[in-house]
């Protein structure tokens, strides 16, 4: 891999491919849509080339992409736009991928896998979402792997991590660092993955580096930590002493009837209620190891960064 092309560089897990990458001497594409932010993230990046533009645009894809030979595909609509876009992003990524015969790697989440029990889930699970945005994600993967571009599918837990504003632990962390009763969703004595954006991106481009780890899917898993434990590390690293507010479904139901994001949110508190974890075996076999950065570790970075940039 000599040069790549990240579609949602501005986001959590697209700013931590792009690092890693750069990391390892790939010339980057970070593109999206906020030029302010994309300079605020990578103006002192080496190796780092800035294009903003719109992915649902054919014309600025195919323009952004020139010279990439692996295109990560790293973005995050908001829940209440993915009926509108998400297959759209796909299909011109495919196409922007075979004008320059290059691959494509999806950042994915776990939505596809649906209810799985108590048991690690495994890339040989029967995946059977019984939501909506699960079933746009396995839809989303099928397209992929059924095209003619070379694909590599990496399953990825919560994450949390520096610059990864859209997620649930960004929440918490959040209200914790604003000296707030903190939300913390879901029940805090399960056991749940959560996974520092930077592992992720490590694990994700070291199997990219590998062309055989194309046209399959791949878990990348991390160690499972209870609520209660985790909220004690914000609270230590925080110095928060406001307490926690547990948000649950109802809640979630009541708080959608002014928030269109919460509306949507209901169909995956089960994810919280009933945690699906991954079984990193076959990731763990083929890179002789899996990144893990310790939680405490990772929340104390996050917390530096979310503070340094509060300045």
């Amino acid at each position: 891999m000599k040069q790549a092309f990240v579609a949602g560089a501005s986001g959590g897990i697209g700013f931590a491919l792009v690092q890693e990458l750069v990391k390892r001497g790939v010339h980057v594409t970070a593109f999206a849509r906020g030029e302010e932010k994309l300079r605020h993230l990578y103006k002192e990046m080496e190796n780092v080339t800035i294009k903003v533009g719109d992915v649902l645009n054919q014309e600025e894809i195919n323009e952004a992409v020139v010279g990439a030979d692996t295109l990560f595909h790293a973005i995050g609509f908001p829940y209440e736009q993915w009926d509108n876009t998400h297959m759209q992003c796909i299909e011109k990524m495919i196409e922007a991928a075979k004008l320059n015969e290059a691959r494509i790697v999806l950042a994915d989440n776990i939505y596809a896998y649906g209810k799985q029990g108590v048991r690690q889930v495994d890339e040989l699970a029967e995946k059977t979402p019984h939501t909506k945005k699960g079933k746009l994600r396995l839809e989303m993967e099928k397209t992929l792997l059924l095209s003619s571009v070379p694909t590599l599918i990496a399953h990825l837990p919560d994450l949390y991590g520096p610059n990864a504003e859209n997620t649930l632990l960004h929440e918490t962390l959040n209200g914790a660092m604003h000296k707030k009763k903190a939300n913390y969703i879901g029940c805090p004595k399960k056991r749940r993955e959560f996974l520092y954006t930077r592992d992720a991106a490590e694990a994700i481009v070291r199997l990219a580096e590998d062309h055989t780890c194309f046209n399959q899917n791949w878990n990348i898993a991390s160690k499972p930590i209870s609520g209660h434990e985790l909220l004690q590390l914000i609270s230590k690293h925080t110095n928060h002493s406001k307490g926690y507010r547990i948000v649950k479904r109802n809640m979630i139901r009541t708080l959608g009837l002014f928030s269109p994001f919460m509306r949507e949110m209901v169909e995956m508190m089960y994810l919280t209620e009933q945690p699906v974890l991954l079984d990193g075996t076959k990731a763990a076999i083929k890179l002789g190891n899996l990144p893990y950065t310790p939680v405490e570790e990772g929340i104390a970075e996050t917390v530096v960064w979310m503070k340094s940039r509060a300045i």
